[in-house]
């Protein structure tokens, strides 16, 4: 397992943005996340680069639409055993990702790359028509097999990037579907599998963009857990504090990506220390909830302008400063 330690006050990201070409996406991460940047795309622009194209992309049975909608016109053509078409990820897909690597392939400091979870993928395989066993049988291989392409091929054009590899699972929002026969112990064997196979060559981490059954992502194993303030988190609060405690890390999704942000960052930052003293008044331990804590936007930013984008970025960039600031104060006062 990789060492998930990072410094404090963290800022990274979700992935999409709204530019319309990969070099400003490129420039535009790299300028607003020094210290996290990650890899951006731009599915707005080049709908082949949205979640599902990408990791629908080279999946024998799974024809990809130039509009990036997935369909599966023959379902008994899918196969879990077959191998996965472009793990060299040199498709029109990855055009941004590509770009991304090159423009850090110096880098020493780790970079943060996504890919599509198995729950999502198999949902999204089930609803195209394929029978729910062999949908989700199939996910937890192309998954497996797509994440070993991501890391190799950024071991490749950036060899001293520690990488960080989040599952995009928003298939988990929600909690578990009656109409979905797929069990907790089933949904956390599908994600943990994958998740094992990522560990020995990268930081692991899971981002669901809403409400869930935070036991059961947490079961599945991430290093981090990437959720929005105020998605129900309380009810866990006794795995979430055995998680910090194991040395996991929140990536608290503070900044909204839907609604008005405002100009300060203010509110949003009450919004996460209420979150906070609501966590600790459930057990969780104060000083581990910020010292081990990332800002992000809530999610991707691809169906807004490059304005609020920036705006967004900017807002984490505060909110982490003041959370560097609070921890920085409390390690002071106990005279560390």
């Amino acid at each position: 397992m990789r060492d998930a330690s990072f410094p404090l006050g963290v800022v990274t990201s979700i992935g999409s943005l709204p530019h319309t070409t990969s070099d400003e996406a490129v420039r535009f991460v790299l300028r607003h996340l020094p210290e996290l940047p990650a890899a951006p795309s731009i599915p707005a622009h080049e709908p082949l680069e949205g979640m599902l194209a990408q990791v629908g992309w080279g999946v024998a049975g799974v024809v990809i639409a130039d509009d990036g909608t997935l369909s599966v016109p023959d379902p008994r053509a899918l196969d879990p055993a077959a191998a996965l078409d472009d793990l060299e990820l040199s498709g029109r897909p990855y055009t941004t990702l590509r770009a991304f690597l090159r423009a850090v392939a110096t880098r020493t400091e780790p970079i943060k790359l996504q890919l599509t979870g198995p729950v999502t993928l198999g949902l999204a395989l089930l609803e195209a028509g394929a029978p729910a066993d062999r949908a989700f049988a199939v996910a937890a291989a192309v998954v497996a097999q797509r994440a070993a392409g991501l890391v190799a091929c950024a071991a490749r054009h950036a060899p001293a990037a520690a990488p960080v590899v989040f599952l995009d699972e928003p298939g988990l929002v929600g909690g578990l579907r009656a109409d979905v026969p797929l069990s907790a112990d089933a949904t956390i064997d599908l994600v943990s599998g994958v998740l094992a196979a990522i560990e020995p060559h990268a930081v692991t981490g899971i981002h669901c963009c809403g409400r869930a059954d935070w036991r059961v992502v947490l079961q599945a194993g991430p290093q981090i857990l990437s959720l929005p303030v105020g998605a129900g988190i309380e009810p866990s609060a006794a795995a979430l504090a055995a998680f910090l405690e194991r040395g996991g890390t929140v990536a608290w999704g503070a900044v909204p990506t839907e609604g008005p942000l405002g100009e300060q960052p203010s509110r949003l930052w009450r919004r996460l220390s209420d979150q906070w003293c609501e966590l600790v008044q459930a057990g969780c331990d104060p000083v581990l909830l910020r010292r081990q804590a990332m800002i992000t936007p809530v999610c991707g930013l691809a169906l807004h302008d490059e304005v609020l984008a920036e705006h967004a970025f900017t807002l984490s960039r505060r909110i982490a400063e003041r959370l560097h600031d609070q921890v920085t104060g409390i390690r002071l006062s106990v005279g560390a």
